[in-house]
């Protein structure tokens, strides 16, 4: 066990020793918050949206639309064949899993209307606005 003076939290070591072998630790450690923040813009044909996803590459992210839901997922796995010849890591806070995140768009919006661009760990997409339906001016009913 280490001292907690590498540790961001007092109990980092308690909850990490061998008296909780079985402890699952956070997805993406105690950062996993800060992941996927996401902005979204209302612009005058649509929305643009812009999502972090820091150390992701471009096949790592998968966008799907079904039913009017439009969902970003980002998986990351570990390489278990890569070592460290240099030495052992004393903490390592990057770990394997998948995110997910979803909005509603509506149900107008087809995958083909979706713009998306992955650079430098930001994905951008574009949401078109569906076009509003005229509803047909309201007739009173007569009550007999």
């Amino acid at each position: 066990m280490l001292p907690s003076i590498f540790s961001e939290n007092l109990f980092d070591d308690f909850f990490n020793s061998a008296m909780f072998p079985n402890a699952e630790h956070e997805l993406y450690g105690k950062h996993a918050k800060n992941l996927m923040n996401t902005d979204v813009r209302e612009v005058e044909n649509g929305y643009e949206i812009d999502m972090n996803l820091p150390g992701f590459k471009k096949d790592e992210v998968e966008i799907q639309l079904q039913d009017g839901c439009l969902t970003v997922s980002a998986a990351k796995g570990l390489d278990k064949d890569e070592e460290d010849k240099k030495g052992r890591y004393i903490r390592q806070e990057r770990y394997a899993g998948s995110l997910s995140r979803s909005f509603y768009v509506g149900e107008d919006v087809e995958p083909q209307d979706v713009k998306a661009k992955y650079e430098n760990g930001v994905l951008k997409l574009f949401v078109p606005k569906a076009e509003v339906k005229q509803v047909p001016a309201q007739t009173a009913i007569a009550i007999e």
